[in-house]
């Protein structure tokens, strides 16, 4: 639940002062935080590119800081030794932080059903977001 910041309410107003909104607005905004590789990640780099240009929709803000961003992006294949590398990132960010899990390497293996291949990075981090399949 979110705390709304002191202010006087009455019946259909409510009086704050403008740097407590704005500090309520970034305090709950979404600070995504990408850990891409392969396919998953190029396609990522060039959505947030100039050609789709996301930062008109207000979606500009990428950390690259596990301590200042609360969403991990994993995209693409994650192999086993660099699982450890996932965890340590995940443990670093604040709370409360959320994992989206992008394509079907990071979900599930995808085509490398291997030794070496993490067969979906849950079985590392908790994941609380799926997003299965191959961008085009």
């Amino acid at each position: 639940m979110v705390e709304a910041p002191e202010s006087f309410m009455g019946d259909g107003f409510m009086a704050t002062s403008l740097e407590k909104v704005v500090g309520l607005a970034r305090k709950n905004s979404i600070w995504p935080l990408p850990f891409a590789t392969s396919c998953c990640g190029i396609e990522f780099m060039a959505t947030m590119a100039s050609h789709y240009d996301l930062a008109r929709f207000g979606s500009e803000r990428v950390g690259f800081s596990p301590r200042q961003c609360d969403l991990l992006m994993v995209m693409g294949t994650i192999s086993k030794k660099m699982a450890p590398v996932l965890k340590q990132v995940y443990l670093q960010m604040a709370e409360p932080r959320w994992v989206l899990s992008v394509g079907a390497c990071a979900c599930s293996g995808g085509i490398f059903d291997t030794y070496s291949v993490l067969q979906g990075i849950d079985q590392v981090i908790p994941v609380d977001v799926y997003v299965p399949g191959c961008p085009p």
